[in-house]
């Protein structure tokens, strides 16, 4: 009898496959979209590759250097900066750079220039990184709209206007999610080390519609809103049916793959002492908001819809909560 071996997929599905066929059903895409992706592929397999053997390579530890939200800045996030800058830069396809490290745009240079602007936080959740819980890298694509040389205003562009947004999850395995444009839907891609690519494992991703969970830093609960008190009050204490399970994680990436994945509700709420929340509108709430959106979800500041807002400043920050539609629209009518 002759032995099988191990099962192959032949025709397996990766990212860069993938993205090029979408460019085949564009009639008038040049490649420039596909070729970025796949430089931001370079990078998030590198950061992942770093994030891996970080204890091993003594990248745990801070740097020395604070950055302009006045944290502390671990040695990978520096190197994750570092990556994503160099890979975008080399592509030929960006001209503008917004990054969660520095505290002004990146301009590309002249001769490396291209048409898009991103928006980036290399490595969220970094401050999870000595416990060795899940970190992640978020991205959002503009496409250069006005003449000329490229400024700041390039990037300050409600999230309604983004083409392609992302993330990378570095947790038990390495996930690469990403939805490229309106309508276009959401698709995940999970690394496998054995070919070193990105596969396609979770085609066309939807949020259910409610879920169970709600995941919020209950440790600021005397700051919130009395509507937002009276919501969580009653996710643990129906007057009917079961209570909602809390899951709070502390990196955004991990906590929003979850409510992705399950369904219910991820909150970042405005506080007393952060009246603008903490999340970062341009590289933080739009991606993530534009994601669930097209999966199927919400996402609200607790007024208007995320994607609505117009940044005042590459830094700006927002308040966020986002999730399965029925759960977003029951925290409206509390916060209301």
């Amino acid at each position: 009898m002759t032995q099988q071996g191990p099962a192959f997929d032949v025709n397996a599905m990766t990212l860069t496959r993938w993205v090029l066929s979408q460019q085949r059903t564009a009639p008038s895409a040049t490649g420039d979209l596909t070729q970025l992706l796949n430089s931001i592929q370079t990078a998030v397999k590198a950061i992942q590759t770093a994030v891996r053997k970080a204890g091993i390579a003594k990248l745990h530890g801070i740097s020395g250097d604070t950055n302009v939200q006045g944290e502390q800045v671990k040695k990978l996030d520096v190197l994750s900066n570092d990556l994503f800058i160099n890979m975008l830069k080399s592509s030929y396809t960006t001209c503008l750079l917004v990054s969660e490290e520095d505290s002004t745009v990146i301009e590309v240079e002249t001769e490396r220039r291209g048409k898009y602007v991103v928006c980036f936080d290399p490595l969220d959740g970094s401050s999870n990184i000595d416990c060795l819980v899940s970190v992640g890298s978020i991205f959002a694509i503009y496409k250069k709209q006005t003449p000329g040389e490229p400024s700041e205003a390039d990037a300050l562009r409600p999230g309604r206007e983004l083409v392609a947004a992302g993330y990378a999850l570095y947790g038990s395995a390495t996930m690469l999610v990403i939805s490229i444009g309106k309508g276009k839907g959401v698709n995940g891609f999970l690394y496998d080390p054995s070919l070193g690519e990105f596969v396609l494992t979770d085609p066309n991703m939807r949020i259910p519609e409610k879920g169970n969970i709600f995941s919020v830093n209950e440790g600021y609960a005397a700051e919130w809103s009395e509507g937002l008190k009276n919501y969580i009050h009653d996710k643990k204490h129906p007057k009917s049916g079961k209570a909602y399970g809390a899951r709070y994680v502390g990196s955004m990436v991990a906590d929003v793959h979850r409510t992705i994945k399950y369904g219910g509700i991820f909150l970042y709420p405005a506080t007393k002492s952060a009246p603008n929340g903490k999340l970062r509108l341009l590289y933080e709430c739009n991606p993530m908001a534009f994601i669930v959106t097209e999966a199927g979800g919400l996402a609200t500041d607790g007024r208007r819809d995320i994607l609505d807002l117009q940044p005042a400043g590459i830094h700006v920050r927002a308040p966020c909560f986002l999730g399965s539609r029925k759960d977003v629209e029951e925290l409206l009518r509390y916060l209301k």
